[in-house]
């Protein structure tokens, strides 16, 4: 979230109340509705600069709130989030604006910022299924606590249950359902179930490393 630091508040925040509610923000356009636009697409293109592959970035449900994805095979995925963090802090000091990676940096009916973290093996590409898909799903909800905890600190004030997000003390699974831990996007069921998987659960201040150390240490039990 790009934050205005003269307020402490999101960019597009007034200094008092609020905007109007969150439904026009998401993948915005207006400047009614879009708050940092510049400053995002000035970060795209130094990222690309950098070898960094974003393959996209759009407006998210609060104003000021932004989305990037960021892919990467491995580790390289994670030195590069953490390179593409470092870049967009460079690049909001010369705007005069600040940044927050807190999962819920305004509470109450807004919504939080996650770091959705979609993963795939060659097994889940190549030669998945529904069964495989099943046992990744019941491999992380017998694991869902060790998860958490790599999964960023001050987690529990976004996973309430609303806004998009599974309770943090639940683990639940579904196709296309945004408001589970882990979803199967459409691409992976209209392919047969061979693909990726989305965990929601991550939040935007998590340590990257710790989410792909996670991840493998629980694929590992499926894939043996």
């Amino acid at each position: 979230v790009l934050i205005d630091p003269t307020t402490g508040r999101p960019l597009g925040f007034p200094e008092d109340g609020y905007p109007k509610p969150q439904g026009d923000f998401y993948c915005g356009v207006g400047a009614e509705n879009v708050a940092g636009r510049e400053i995002v697409d000035t970060h795209l293109e130094y990222c690309w600069d950098a070898g960094i592959e974003i393959t996209g970035t759009n407006a998210e449900v609060m104003i000021g709130q932004w989305e990037y994805q960021c892919f990467g095979h491995g580790i390289d995925a994670t030195d590069d989030l953490w390179m593409s963090r470092y870049i967009l802090y460079k690049i909001a000091e010369s705007y005069d604006t600040s940044v927050t990676l807190h999962p819920k940096p305004v509470l109450g009916d807004w919504n939080g910022s996650g770091m959705h973290t979609n993963f795939s093996t060659t097994k889940m590409r190549d030669n998945g299924g529904k069964e495989l898909i099943k046992d990744i799903c019941n491999a992380l909800d017998k694991n869902h606590k060790e998860h958490i905890k790599a999964y960023g600190s001050n987690n529990h004030l976004r996973l309430t249950g609303l806004h998009e997000t599974q309770h943090i003390d639940e683990f639940s699974w579904g196709d296309s359902d945004r408001g589970a831990s882990v979803r199967v996007p459409v691409h992976t069921i209209n392919n047969n179930y061979n693909g990726y998987l989305e965990d929601r659960r991550p939040g935007s201040n998590a340590d990257p490393y710790k989410i792909v150390g996670a991840l493998v240490k629980t694929l590992q039990s499926c894939h043996k």
